[in-house]
C-alpha cells in the first residue's frame, strides 16, 4: 500500500512538473562575438639603424624578431590590445636580380595560402618613395594581409599580419579591418634612410 501511494505521488509530481515546465517556450540565443572598442588613431615615428623608418600607432610596439630565421633588421610590430603581430623583414639587395627574386619569394609565400584562402586580391602600390604589392587574402587563412615594398634599387621590406591565436575570420574581421588601416599608414610613411 505504501508503495502504491509513493508511485501515485511520484506520477502526480511528474505530471505537475511537466505541466508547469511546458508554459514557457525556449528561444535559442544567437551566437555572439567579442565586442571591440577601437581607440582614435594617433601615430608615432619608428626609426632604426637599418636604413628605413615608418609610423606606427601609439598602441603598438616594435620588438626585435627572435625567430629561427632571425636577421638583424627583422622586427615585429605587436598590437597588444588585439593580440596581433605584423612580422616585418628587411633585406638589402645587391642587384636588381636579387630584388626581383625577393619580390617573387613574397608572391610564392602568399600563394601557399591558396589551400585555405577563398580569394587573394592583389593591389599594386606606388608613390615617390616606393612601389610594391598588397595581398588581401579572404577566408580562414593564417594571415589575411601581406605586402612587400621596395625602392626598386636595393631596399626591400616584406610584411605579414598574424593574429597570435587560431582565428575565425568572422570574429576577427572588425579588428583586421582596423589594423589594415594602420598597416596602410605604415606603408605610406616608409622612408629609406640610406
Amino acid at each position: 500500500m505504501l508503495k502504491t501511494k509513493v508511485r501515485l505521488l511520484s506520477i502526480a509530481c511528474i505530471i505537475s512538473l511537466s505541466i508547469i515546465s511546458c508554459k514557457d517556450t525556449y528561444t535559442p540565443k544567437p551566437r555572439g562575438f567579442q565586442r571591440f572598442e577601437f581607440p582614435p588613431k594617433q601615430y608615432k615615428p619608428y626609426t632604426n639603424s637599418c636604413g628605413f623608418s615608418f609610423e606606427i600607432p601609439d598602441y603598438a610596439v616594435v620588438l626585435p624578431d627572435f625567430s629561427s630565421e632571425h636577421q638583424k633588421c627583422w622586427v615585429n610590430v605587436f598590437y597588444q590590445p588585439y593580440n596581433a603581430t605584423l612580422h616585418i623583414s628587411y633585406d638589402k639587395a645587391k642587384s636588381r636580380t636579387e630584388l626581383f627574386k625577393l619580390m617573387e619569394d613574397a608572391r610564392t609565400l602568399v600563394y601557399k595560402h591558396t589551400i585555405k584562402a577563398d580569394e587573394i586580391y592583389e593591389t599594386q602600390i606606388q608613390n615617390k618613395y616606393l612601389q610594391g604589392m598588397i595581398y588581401d587574402l579572404s577566408g580562414n587563412t593564417a594571415t589575411n594581409f601581406q605586402f612587400y615594398v621596395s625602392d626598386t634599387v636595393s631596399n626591400y621590406i616584406r610584411g605579414a599580419l598574424y593574429f597570435n591565436v587560431q582565428t575565425n575570420i568572422d570574429s576577427v574581421k572588425p579588428v583586421l579591418n582596423f589594423l589594415e588601416k594602420d598597416v596602410m599608414h605604415m606603408i605610406e610613411t616608409i622612408r629609406w634612410n640610406n
